[in-house]
């Protein structure tokens, strides 16, 4: 253990100032997207560079020990590793066992054959609502990365794919993993999770409405939402009445599992009388043969063996309380040198005592499904012959391969810790809580700013859920509405999270692609973190009222 003085964040620790503080704070954000969308610089320079403005307005700006800040960055870094970047390489060596195997081209078959060969109604199946499922039942990254390694797979163009996964996640991530944002913000904040939830699950739906609809655009421009608007609807129609119902009458836990399951269903019945009109351009190429069932199967294995998997990793209480069993493998431990960083309320900050989730991480159960889907193409014979040394190469060279989005990554969350710890994305929430009645509109983008910097909707939570709560009472505003829209603001700050930009990037094989993946989803997040603060304004004031639970 490093032997440090103690450290507590001051929101006006420069020149006495909040308004200063939160500029000063935002420096570092500032530096990384004008250099990444701007400069087009490449993201992990990017990253280095902000992590470099942060460490500097920690230790000046924020009196806070040097080694302090440093060892902020090392804890950043090694949670990048994991569980993050354990995730993700899990989630490509997945397709990668598919393409090494010879089996995508029947994947591609078999979404084709659902989505009546229509690329854009497949982008739908995937992106929106299967998407949507991974990220009810695991989250931290995993869905985005495997839907985009899908889309990819499908012939879509690699960033319009990244684009539309990203976008069709976005109002699912507040739900995501067994809800764990929804019970962080809520335990923070002094207010019933069920309630706030079930808020959540009021305004979700009218901001859902428009998602399937820029996921079409996204992918084909008008003509996109011209041929496929009457699929835009009913897969918002399954996934507004399972999120909006579950939230309120069954279990907010629950709400995107349900919502996704729901959204798959009604537009996998609506395409069995329905075709779209699909330009030769967007139409998957039509199968040379008869696919048996057992090759549809061995094609799928990756995808539903996942969704089994995570559904008994997270759900399954009979008998065993397998969520509590793998949880219960987790090793914690304060940081070295951190045990002395406090919080504003003057206690240890949570974040320093860092978890190692061996078992119950969602990189786990990735690589277990891996390694029985290695084993059962090692079982095949001709073509389709994958001998068990080799799927494991291949999680060899998508390491290799990953190599820049894994850099990326630990850099955004070494900048993400130190600007946590040393009180500036604190400092920047501070100052948007002291608006006043203004703050009906602002609320929302404490939570698209703290995922934006972390990449976490849960941290987004842990960070502002007391700060919302404390402003609702000043400025005479409802607590769990305040609470509810700070969740769904991280999902939409998500799209432009820099931990995102690359797990996006890595997944569709355009490492470097990552400036130009900003410019064009950062209009998508500001549109829809907008409109956000509009609903909020309208909730609270009774114009919308009943959105409140």
């Amino acid at each position: 253990m490093i032997a440090l003085t103690l450290f507590q964040p001051s929101t006006t620790a420069i020149a006495g100032s909040s308004l200063i503080t939160a500029l000063v704070s935002l420096l570092p954000l500032v530096f990384f997207f004008v250099a990444l969308g701007v400069f087009s610089i490449p993201t992990h320079w990017c990253a280095l560079g902000a992590l470099v403005v942060a460490l500097i307005v920690a230790t000046v700006g924020f009196d806070m020990p040097a080694a302090m800040a440093g060892m902020s960055a090392v804890e950043g870094a090694a949670f990048g590793l994991i569980p993050i970047i354990y995730i993700v390489v899990m989630a490509v060596w997945l397709y990668n066992l598919t393409d090494r195997s010879g089996r995508a081209a029947d994947v591609q078959a078999v979404f084709s054959a659902v989505g009546k060969g229509d690329k854009r109604i497949q982008g739908l199946l995937i992106g929106y609502a299967f998407c949507g499922l991974l990220e009810g039942l695991a989250g931290f990254g995993a869905p985005v990365a495997i839907a985009c390694t899908m889309m990819w797979a499908l012939g879509l163009p690699p960033i319009r794919a990244a684009l539309a996964v990203m976008v069709g996640n976005a109002l699912n991530v507040g739900f995501g993993a067994m809800a764990i944002p929804v019970t962080t913000v809520a335990k923070l904040g002094g207010e019933d999770p069920n309630l706030v939830g079930a808020t959540m699950g009021r305004i979700t739906p009218i901001l859902l409405i428009i998602v399937p609809v820029l996921m079409l655009f996204i992918m084909d421009g008008m003509r996109g939402i011209r041929d496929g608007w009457l699929a835009a609807i009913v897969a918002w129609a399954g996934m507004a009445a399972g999120v909006g119902l579950t939230s309120n009458f069954l279990s907010y836990e629950l709400a995107a599992v349900v919502g996704s399951l729901l959204s798959f269903a009604a537009l996998a019945a609506l395409l069995r009388f329905w075709t779209p009109t699909t330009p030769e351009d967007l139409r998957s190429p039509a199968p040379t043969e008869q696919l048996s069932g057992s090759r549809i199967m061995l094609g799928l294995l990756p995808y539903w063996l996942v969704v089994i998997v995570f559904a008994v990793a997270k759900l399954w209480r009979i008998g065993v309380d397998v969520p509590a069993a793998l949880a219960s493998t987790d090793i914690s431990f304060v940081w070295p040198g951190l045990a002395d960083v406090m919080g504003l309320n003057g206690q240890q900050n949570t974040s320093v005592t860092f978890t190692l989730p061996w078992l119950s991480s969602p990189g786990t159960m990735l690589f277990f499904t891996g390694l029985v889907v290695a084993i059962a193409y090692s079982c095949s014979e001709g073509r389709f012959e994958l001998p068990f040394a080799t799927g494991m190469r291949t999680l060899v060279t998508t390491v290799v391969n990953l190599r820049i989005a894994i850099l990326t990554i630990c850099l955004v969350m070494a900048l993400a810790y130190v600007m946590n710890f040393s009180g500036q994305t604190v400092a920047i929430g501070a100052w948007l809580a002291g608006t006043g009645a203004a703050f009906a509109f602002l609320s929302p983008m404490l939570g698209w700013i703290g995922t934006a910097v972390t990449g976490s909707a849960t941290s987004a939570g842990a960070l502002f859920g007391n700060l919302q709560a404390t402003a609702a009472q000043a400025a005479d505003l409802p607590t769990r509405l305040l609470l509810g829209v700070n969740e769904i603001g991280g999902g939409i700050g998500k799209i432009v999270s820099p931990q995102n930009l690359a797990i996006a990037a890595g997944a569709v094989k355009s490492e470097g692609s990552e400036s130009e993946i900003l410019r064009k989803a950062a209009p998508y997040s500001l549109t829809l973190i907008v409109l956000l603060g509009l609903i909020t304004v309208l909730a609270s004031n009774g114009i919308l009222g009943f959105l409140i639970a």
